[in-house]
């Protein structure tokens, strides 16, 4: 099991589920942190918005036709473990449940299929310390 420094350094390409297209959502903040940071972020979101942060949304983990390393979820918690289903079924590497977000039936889930797993965390946030370290 990776540690969550490790699983946003091997990771290149992240689903961010329930991306925002408000400024002020934490969602829209985070996924232009990591867009910043140079990563591939895909929003995903049911089809009310055509893009987030000018990336095209897609409405399910299914719609992803490349390889995704981490699926960042910010969801509530009672939607966590169909999530983590369709992160299995889409062959995800990683699940993460942002800040406030635990579900112990998702941790099952990924566990049974063998996906590193983080809840109650925020990418960025480890992302920037994980970086200050590092200088």
């Amino acid at each position: 099991m990776r540690t969550p420094q490790e699983i946003l350094r091997d990771a290149r390409t992240i689903a961010l589920v329930g991306a925002s297209p408000k400024p002020w959502r934490p969602s829209h903040d985070v996924m232009r942190y990591l867009l910043e940071q140079g990563y591939r972020v895909i929003p995903v979101r049911p089809r009310d918005c055509d893009e987030v942060l000018g990336v095209p949304c897609v409405a399910s983990l299914a719609e992803i036709e490349e390889p995704i390393d981490l699926v960042d979820v910010f969801r509530r918690p009672d939607a966590a473990p169909d999530v983590a289903r369709e992160a299995v079924a889409a062959g995800a590497k990683a699940l993460w449940l942002q800040l406030g977000i635990s579900s112990g039936e998702a941790r099952r889930i990924a566990a049974e299929a063998g996906l590193d797993y983080v809840e109650n965390t925020c990418t960025k946030v480890v992302h920037r310390v994980d970086l200050e370290r590092s200088r």
